[in-house]
């Protein structure tokens, strides 16, 4: 009995023996499974189980690093030390600014038909991109910039705020750091399919900025009233040229025509020849009748009759008369070699006339063609049309303090995140 009790005793000691023999006695206190078939005696050539690894004990709290430490201070010190003194100025030192808006356009004037039930409504359309596009570069030159600050002293007005160096302008800088400065204060928007242009005029004063809104308007009406005076030139430069000649020619003409009735002594040779060809014909009669008589004293007078004598006087005087008017005509050969003949004195004259009559058609035509060109150019001149008045600020609205500090924070964020990437890869690789 007491060999049996010590040999019962030997497996309950051996689990705290043998620890590897506990899945063997693990699997001897599982049930057997009554559907199990049974497997029968290990082969030979199997394998012995593995013991399984011992689970691991709980893990050590954890504790920050010299790393952790360096990332916290940086992150400290590039981003939330600048935010807060960002957000500090922004709140605290930065001026309250004030805004006008103002809107325009380039229109140009087009002649409506009759017919158009719109009338005058139709007769405005709208201007070209090209020259939205020099507007647009003209309020952002230097020539306005200048032009508004002889007018109103753009730079005392910018500078009023004396602890704002960032938003404020220096005094002391020249008229190109004033142009640079002019976008941070004037902020253009164009739209390109309406042709529109919208301004935000910025001032520490609510009527300093809408007087700065009210004096671009004006300088950009002037220069939109220049190109327009321009363009009108040049559209009737030609035509100016052509009338311009046109009135020297018919001078001229006239001018010569003075001269040759001058010379001539004859107003108007039509009338004049009318004159001597009645003369002419008086001549003839005269001589007829002279003739006749002649003839009569020779058929009942004698030889010798002093009324014969007369009569053949009278005949010669007469036909000396009808020589000299005839020659005056051209029509004989015996006209004065002095004086030129009717003919040619009609013929220069209906030359000069006829250059007279060309000159002044010419120059109906000219002046007509100047007209035209005239109003041609003043139905395309161009005007500034403001839809949108300068307005008058009633609160500040810039800046824009919580964008401007989100902004600020988003972007300092993302600078430290990269940088903190960068220094790890450059330190994993080492």
């Amino acid at each position: 009995m007491s060999e049996e009790h010590n040999i019962s005793k030997l497996p309950q000691e051996q689990p705290a023996n043998r620890p590897a023999n506990q899945p063997a006695a693990k699997a001897a206190q599982q049930p057997a499974n009554p559907n199990k078939p049974n497997a029968g005696p290990n082969p030979p050539n199997a394998k012995p189980q593995q013991p399984r690894p011992k689970a691991p004990g709980p893990a050590k709290p954890a504790s920050p690093k010299k790393r952790h430490w360096g990332v916290l201070t940086s992150f400290l010190l590039f981003v939330i030390a600048p935010l807060a003194a960002t957000i500090y100025y922004l709140f605290v030192i930065a001026e309250d600014q004030y805004a006008s808006f103002v809107g325009f356009a380039i229109k140009s004037e087009e002649a409506s038909s009759a017919t158009d039930l719109l009338g005058g409504l139709s007769s405005l359309s709208g201007s070209s991109s090209s020259d939205t596009d020099i507007l647009y570069q003209f309020i952002q030159s230097q020539d306005l910039v200048d032009r508004i600050n002889q007018s109103i002293d753009l730079e005392t007005i910018f500078s009023r705020p004396e602890n704002d160096p960032i938003f404020a302008y220096d005094t002391s800088g020249t008229i190109e750091d004033l142009v640079a400065y002019w976008p941070r204060m004037v902020r253009i928007e164009l739209d390109t399919n309406t042709n529109l242009i919208l301004l935000r005029v910025h001032a520490f004063r609510a009527d300093e900025a809408q007087l700065i809104a009210q004096h671009i308007v004006a300088e950009s009406s002037d220069m939109i009233n220049r190109l327009s005076a321009i363009a009108r030139a040049d559209a009737t430069r030609y035509a100016r040229d052509d009338l311009e000649k046109a009135v020297e020619r018919l001078k001229s003409s006239r001018e010569i025509l003075t001269k040759f009735r001058s010379d001539t002594q004859i107003v108007d040779p039509s009338a004049d020849i009318q004159g001597q060809m009645g003369l002419l014909n008086s001549l003839e009669s005269q001589l007829a009748e002279a003739q006749i008589e002649m003839n009569l004293l020779l058929d009942t007078t004698r030889e010798g009759d002093p009324r014969i004598t007369q009569a053949e006087r009278r005949i010669e005087v007469i036909q000396g008369l009808i020589a000299d008017e005839r020659g005056k005509f051209g029509l004989g050969g015996s006209a004065r070699t002095d004086e030129r003949d009717y003919s040619t004195l009609i013929g220069e004259f209906e030359r000069l006339m006829v250059d007279l009559e060309y000159a002044q058609k010419t120059y109906l035509g000219a002046h007509a063609a100047f007209d035209a060109s005239i109003a041609e150019a003043a139905r395309k001149s161009r005007y500034l049309a403001t839809f949108t008045q300068p307005t008058l600020a009633e609160s500040p609205r810039y800046p824009q303090r919580e964008v401007l500090a989100f902004i600020v924070g988003v972007f300092l964020l993302l600078g430290w995140s990269i940088a903190v990437l960068i220094f790890y890869s450059v330190r994993d690789r080492r």
